[in-house]
């Protein structure tokens, strides 16, 4: 079974629709195997948006996902990355196809809901950043 890493980001939960957020990935058959509520640290912020980190919106991002509780998962099921990806939407909530997370919750680029592992790789790499080594 394919696993991947999602993150509810501060402005959701400060929406209070967390819930609505992860019976979307429920309701598509995905399976919630871990799950924390926390404030990420900035240390953790750099590493998870290290790929990012020569690019003028780094330290916007970092600043972002420490600004408030985020949720934390671990979702599991078939194609887990390329679903979790489809049913989030778009980064900017403008271009997201309508019924999409970002499209429903999402403000712009950045204030849109969510973040997913892109890949495999950004899944093994972006995952221990919260859960640890142990759920691979």
């Amino acid at each position: 079974m394919d696993k991947t890493f999602v993150i509810i980001k501060p402005d959701a939960v400060g929406k209070a629709v967390i819930g609505e957020i992860l019976s979307f990935f429920e309701r598509n058959d995905l399976r919630i195997i871990e799950l924390r509520m926390l404030n990420m640290e900035r240390p953790d912020a750099e590493e998870l948006y290290s790929v990012h980190r020569d690019k003028p919106f780094y330290s916007d991002l970092v600043e972002f996902i420490t600004s408030g509780p985020i949720v934390a998962c671990i979702l599991e099921g078939e194609g887990a990355i390329e679903r979790v990806r489809e049913i989030i939407g778009a980064t900017d909530p403008k271009k997201a196809r309508s019924g999409t997370i970002r499209a429903k919750f999402g403000t712009d680029i950045q204030v849109n809901a969510v973040h997913a592992s892109d890949s495999e790789e950004s899944y093994r790499r972006e995952a221990p950043i919260i859960f640890g080594d142990r759920i691979f």
